[in-house]
């Protein structure tokens, strides 16, 4: 964004701006401003000891040291105090106007607008070069790829030491295995490594059919089993993002060609994936691939199968970040973005075949991050 003056409210914990911006977590909300090129961070005052050590780029300010805005016992939950802090700001660095981000609190802007405060909303990304990542920012993903990957291998050897029971049943330690009880070990496993796990996937059976369902009830053989693990470093706020689909004994000969199927589409993808190339076009060459492998798609509002979701999207501060690898993606893939990629086939008389990587572009290639083997039988 070429905009000189900046200004955000939040809680960088939950806000990747603010994170991008200040480089420090913290869980309760603050103010952001950049004016004439400085930054200025406005925090609680008991956070100002732990922020002045974390934070070097910044000037740190106590926000019960703005006295001059009318109020004691100073607190962010109100706007009206807020909006006069950052007036008071603004006139001490002789700023008029400041652009803030689409999500910017309503009744704080309101608030400021009252004070004849010069806000402007930002038309796009405050921080576009969010998209392609240092190598610094490659390495904090990569820790937390590792986290994921503790995660599902957790999760893989429960699978491989438990037993079948009845009707193809899976037992753990003489009891049920449970998708619930599995992603509880696996989330464990994620906590134990750094990571906070999100909502783990374990979906066994039809239940693998819907990509975002998160999985219930006990699990059985012979069927597939998604494993989508998508953990947030604890010390970095970065995201790691890996899928695997597995079966419990013998696969179907039918699941053993969906399965190699999907490994192909996305070694396509991976061929494709370039620095100045579509986005979009990657996604329909693998589209094209499995309908010409005999995999078609059909989007109803009651039923969809096959390919319906898209083949990959950015990975960083946020979960999900540009570029979209998808149909109606306008983004343009770059050296240096980190893209998970994540082509899948679903059909309710078989179920469903995902697969993740997360892989850095380069200009001649990409730089796969996952180390993950892709065993379908275990």
């Amino acid at each position: 964004m070429k905009a000189s003056n900046l200004l955000m409210y939040g809680a960088s914990e939950r806000n990747a701006d603010m994170l991008y911006a200040t480089g420090v977590i913290s869980p309760d909300p603050f103010l952001y401003l950049r004016l004439k090129g400085r930054c200025f961070l406005i925090v609680p005052d008991l956070e100002v000891p732990r922020l002045r050590r974390l934070n070097g780029r910044c000037r740190i300010l106590p926000l019960g040291g703005f006295h001059s805005a009318g109020r004691n016992g100073a607190c962010f939950a109100e706007y009206g105090f807020l909006a006069r802090v950052i007036r008071s700001l603004l006139r001490e660095q002789h700023v008029k106007k400041v652009t803030a981000p689409m999500d910017f609190p309503y009744g704080l802007a309101r608030q400021l607008r009252r004070l004849k405060v010069k806000l402007k909303v930002a038309d796009g990304p405050l921080f576009p070069q969010r998209a392609t990542k240092t190598n610094e920012e490659i390495k904090k993903i990569s820790a937390a790829l590792i986290m994921a990957e503790v995660g599902l291998a957790e999760g893989v050897q429960v699978l491989k030491n438990c037993k079948v029971g009845r009707r193809r049943t899976l037992t753990y330690h003489n009891s049920p295995l449970t998708a619930e009880k599995l992603r509880a070990i696996m989330n464990t496993a994620i906590y134990q490594a750094g990571g906070v796990p999100g909502h783990t996937i374990v979906a066994g059976g039809l239940q693998s059919c819907d990509p975002h369902e998160p999985g219930h009830g006990v699990l059985r053989a012979g069927e597939p089993i998604v494993l989508d693990v998508f953990p947030r470093s604890q010390k970095t706020g970065y995201y790691g993002d890996i899928t695997r689909t597995v079966v419990k004994g013998r696969a179907s000969e039918a699941l053993r060609r969906m399965h190699d199927t999907v490994c192909r589409g996305q070694a396509l993808a991976f061929d494709l994936l370039r620095d100045g190339r579509p986005a979009s076009e990657v996604h329909h060459a693998v589209q094209k691939f499995f309908q010409e492998q005999g995999y078609s798609t059909r989007l109803e509002p009651r039923r969809q199968e096959g390919f319906f979701h898209g083949t990959g999207h950015g990975v960083g501060l946020e979960l999900h970040e540009a570029p979209l690898v998808a149909a109606q993606s306008g983004d343009v893939v770059q050296k240096g973005q980190v893209v998970c990629v994540e082509p899948g086939l679903y059909y309710p008389e078989l179920g469903g075949m995902r697969m993740e990587d997360v892989v850095v572009v380069g200009r001649r290639g990409i730089k796969n991050l996952t180390q993950f083997d892709r065993q379908l039988e275990i």
